[in-house]
């Protein structure tokens, strides 16, 4: 199951390609679908690219196992907090 923060990540990932993509035609006062679903088309595939590679320290498997590491290491500090008390 997906965290709630890393689908965050992703989804503002993605908004920034098409915003970025998108931006020219605006500026230029395009008016032609086409040129904006080609735009979008281009904004989305650097994130989805990123988001198959396994090893992306965002995105990918490792992401998943610095997770856990931290979870770990935020539960362990805690723990010794609350034996400190």
């Amino acid at each position: 199951m997906v965290k709630e923060s890393v689908m965050k990540s992703v989804i503002k990932s993605y908004a920034r390609g098409v915003v970025i993509a998108i931006t020219p035609l605006i500026t230029i006062h395009n008016t032609d679908p086409w040129a904006y679903l080609v735009a979008i088309f281009a904004g989305v595939i650097g994130p989805a690219l990123r988001a198959m590679d396994s090893k992306d320290p965002a995105f990918g498997m490792v992401a998943d196992i610095a997770d856990v590491e931290i979870d770990k290491l935020a539960k362990a500090s805690a723990k010794k907090k609350q034996t400190k008390k």
